[in-house]
């Protein structure tokens, strides 16, 4: 039996040799539908088109970064890796999960961009170093800034998976000294999807994949760059604590009666409030906890310099969160815009281009 051309097979058919039929498709594309905030009637839809679909290429570059976002790939869950690695997507280019090496790695990353131009999807997880021509991150004796401007300009979109690709992350953290920046500061002309976090929810990137090969286009975006269907609410809009906030009982320590009842993490400096993401929604491993589950508040880990933020065990209300609380949605907004202003106090420079301690 000659096997099928990976080239030219349908997903519906390569389902079907895995004995997943129409009705198995149909209930993927319920799920994954119900997760990206569309209406009932999109799931048949997505269905018949994911049947339709080929493969999707992709390459993806891992920069400064610490390997945990492409763990986060490891350890989707919805749909499962070896669905995303083999099924929807043709992973063309990728250092940690291809055997090859040196030269014939680099071989392999230019036969897929010619093969796939102006057709592939561009992972990036880590940031860019652009200081000293951004000579502190190398790949093949090419910076990574020449790496991602010069595929972006051939990719369908760039998907910039974690917070240091979005934004800069830890990287970027004073002082700076790689001039890190994210994805979004260097590349124009090409669409780009954030899907922040340290690491990202898993299951995100898988739904931005499965809507781009189901659709042929990204999902809703916010003003950020991100999947508004994940980063549309805040992780406190979700919380399975917001009633006892709303209650006003607040755990004043982790180990106190408070804590051992569950009572809200405000006042021991959860970000919960400020924090767009799916970690309360969608969770962590398979579906089973999210930090504040475990009893710890969120850092806010999925904002833009989030590290320099810092004051993790802070509260957001310099310990009084009764009139914040009160205050309501208006308090919220002058909150985050009070944040926003002391982070762009923090971009001051001093007169040798460094940037001023917080």
């Amino acid at each position: 039996m000659t096997p099928p051309d990976p080239t030219t097979e349908t997903l519906g058919a390569a389902l079907a040799r895995h004995g997943i039929g129409r009705r198995g498709l149909l209930r993927f594309a319920m799920a994954m539908a119900a997760s990206l905030a569309l209406p009932p009637w999109v799931a048949p839809v997505m269905a018949a088109n994911l049947a339709k679909a080929k493969r999707c290429p992709v390459i993806w570059l891992s920069f400064q970064n610490c390997t945990g976002c492409l763990e986060t790939l490891l350890q989707s869950s919805r749909p499962t890796i070896d669905s995303i690695l083999f099924d929807f997507i043709s992973l063309d280019y990728q250092e940690t999960l291809m055997a090859a090496a040196g030269s014939a790695a680099e071989a392999t990353l230019r036969d897929a961009v010619a093969a796939n131009k102006g057709g592939y999807l561009l992972a990036i997880d880590g940031s860019i170093p652009t200081r000293d021509g951004g000579v502190y991150a190398m790949t093949g004796g090419r910076s990574n800034r020449s790496m991602l401007e010069t595929l972006a300009a051939d990719a369908k979109a760039v998907l910039a998976i974690g917070t240091c690709a979005a934004y800069g992350g830890i990287p970027k953290a004073y002082p700076n000294p790689t001039g890190a920046v994210g994805v979004e500061d260097l590349v124009s002309g090409t669409p780009v999807v954030n899907i922040p976090g340290c690491p990202p929810v898993p299951d995100v990137l898988s739904g931005v994949l499965v809507h781009f090969i189901s659709f042929g286009r990204l999902p809703a975006l916010d003003d950020r760059g991100r999947p508004l269907a994940w980063f549309g609410t805040t992780i406190h809009d979700r919380c399975y604590r917001r009633a006892f906030y709303d209650q006003g009982k607040f755990a004043q320590s982790f180990d106190d009666e408070g804590a051992r009842q569950g009572w809200c993490l405000f006042e021991l400096g959860c970000k919960g409030p400020i924090t767009h993401n799916a970690c309360a929604s969608l969770k962590w491993n398979g579906g089973t906890s999210f930090p504040i589950e475990s009893g710890h508040g969120c850092l806010g880990c999925s904002e833009p310099e989030f590290w320099d933020a810092g004051s993790f065990y802070t509260s957001l209300s310099g310990g009084s969160p009764t009139g914040w609380r009160n205050a309501g949605i208006a308090a919220a907004v002058g909150l985050a815009g009070g944040a926003a202003a002391a982070l762009s106090a923090r971009r001051r420079t001093d007169t040798d281009g460094e940037e001023m301690p917080p």
